[in-house]
């Protein structure tokens, strides 16, 4: 697949059901409803798409969809890469594509869909999309999860796109959590330094390839919407927010103009909100203190517009298969001087698994500590494994059993301190959260056969993979093994 089989988010839902599982499912509630079928859809291997209509209060057409990427093929198509490659092979070309791509500038066009409808002023009104209230204890709807909020430095004027949650408070004013250290978080601060409110636009629904790259550390300065273009082969289209000035992705399904006021000047209490770790952020009181707002000035969406909400899922679940973070990882490994990297898999933020070919005594410690160390794994992690070369990283029976059988425990497991975390860790001790010292710990787990003496370990007496591959192509039709 040399380029992308489509032109916009609406266009990648409709590729996307040609290619994997999705269901349609209508007449569910936006509150409590559809977060917990998506969350017990996300625990299945498969990990349909799915698309919701005619939901609760709602007309129909103003749909919802979520867990578009929580497949691996789904993920590859947003990359213009064949679905067919495996799982393996789909994450270290999502590196390649991401590491080779040249930045283009967007396109300025007149009109796009997304300017179907426009609400300004009085008229706005965010409480006419559905927007869900994902869990029982959160403390409101969230209608940004799968959003892009882009702002622009008041120096230079490079422009920034990133993820960040979004709490609906009223038809026209959103909470916005921003984690410290995020670039949006840091513009809107030069901002507020001056006693100004920062413009912004958020698009929901966008193009799939800036979605993936506002939730990827790209380096300050550099705009994602130029990787954007160039990973696509094309520049971005946008137009120009009529208000702002900033460039709004012509195509998102909704977008939004507005101004992040000072906190002092403006803020609420957000949350509590059901994070990606599966807890309630802050505990049971929300994040602890009120966050910036978001004062909505416009809205614009498509006719039948859908909303993206891609909710954050407790670690055993699955958001994002085939996340390009591992292949970044595994560049950097090699990068860094490992050598025979054979895998790299991330199973949450929390689970890394780095396969290697041992060639040296020393060859595994180097590999997990330069892990742990590496830019695209060094902040949010708990656990990094390594493991040999016969195990599969991308399958957690494979690397599960390995840690039950080639680690030892006294001598294959390493403790490192200070790492860096997040506010939104659920282990962090409440004195180092007051006292804001996100960091913490992390084990890495040597699940490898000990190289002084890996000749002597017993044989596995498991099936080759060549054999079990050629038995699952023959028999797929009398066994429903997973993935055929």
């Amino acid at each position: 697949m040399d380029t992308l089989p489509y032109h916009d988010f609406r266009g990648f839902i409709e590729e996307a059901k040609k290619i994997s599982e999705w269901r349609l499912i209508e007449d569910a509630d936006w509150d409590g409803e559809i977060g917990a079928l998506i969350e017990s859809t996300a625990e299945l291997d498969s990990r349909p798409m799915l698309l919701f209509d005619k939901i609760k209060g709602y007309p129909v057409g103003f749909r919802l969809v979520s867990l578009a990427f929580a497949n691996y093929k789904r993920t590859a198509l947003a990359f213009g890469i064949s679905p067919d490659k495996s799982k393996l092979e789909v994450v270290r070309l999502l590196a390649r594509k991401m590491k080779s791509g040249k930045a283009i500038p967007p396109e300025e066009i007149k009109s796009a869909p997304l300017m179907e409808n426009v609400m300004e002023g009085d008229a706005v009104d965010l409480l006419k999309f559905p927007a869900p209230r994902f869990h029982d204890g959160d403390g409101g709807r969230y209608i940004g999860t799968g959003d892009c909020l882009i702002n622009a430095e008041p120096e230079s004027g490079f422009i920034n796109a990133g993820t960040y949650r979004m709490q609906l408070h009223d038809r026209n004013l959103l909470g916005l959590w921003m984690s410290p250290g995020q670039h949006g978080r840091m513009i809107c601060a030069k901002y507020w330094k001056q006693g100004k409110s920062c413009p912004v636009v958020v698009t929901f629904s966008t193009d799939p390839l800036l979605f993936t790259l506002a939730h990827t550390k790209v380096a300050w300065g550099n705009s994602e919407l130029d990787y954007a273009g160039g990973l696509m082969g094309r520049p971005l289209q946008i137009v120009r927010g009529p208000l702002t000035g900033l460039p709004i992705p012509a195509g998102a399904e909704i977008a939004i103009e507005g101004e992040v006021p000072p906190p002092k000047v403006e803020s609420r209490p957000e949350g509590p909100f059901g994070e990606w770790p599966g807890y309630y952020s802050g505990g049971t009181l929300g994040t602890g203190e009120a966050q910036p707002v978001i004062k909505v000035k416009a809205i614009y969406h498509r006719n039948d517009p859908i909303l993206e909400e891609e909710a954050p899922l407790w670690t055993g679940a699955m958001k994002i298969d085939g996340n390009p973070m591992a292949g970044i990882l595994w560049d950097q490994l090699e990068a860094a001087g490992i050598q025979n990297v054979v895998g790299v898999y991330n199973h949450s933020p929390y689970f890394t698994v780095v396969a290697i070919q041992q060639k040296y005594a020393g060859h595994a410690k180097q590999a997990g500590l330069a892990a742990v160390s590496s830019a695209a794994a060094a902040r949010n992690g708990r656990y990094v494994v390594v493991v040999d070369d016969d195990i599969d990283p991308t399958n957690m029976k494979e690397v599960l059993w390995a840690m039950m059988t080639r680690v030892d425990p006294p001598t294959n497991i390493d403790i490192i301190d200070g790492c860096w975390s997040t506010p939104l860790d659920p282990r962090m001790p409440p004195d180092k959260r007051e006292s804001k010292d996100h960091t913490n710990g992390r084990a890495i787990f040597y699940a490898v056969r000990p190289f002084e003496w890996k000749e002597k370990f017993p044989k596995v007496s498991r099936s080759s993979r060549e054999l079990r591959e050629k038995v699952i192509a023959k028999f797929r039709n009398v066994i429903p093994f997973p993935g055929t």
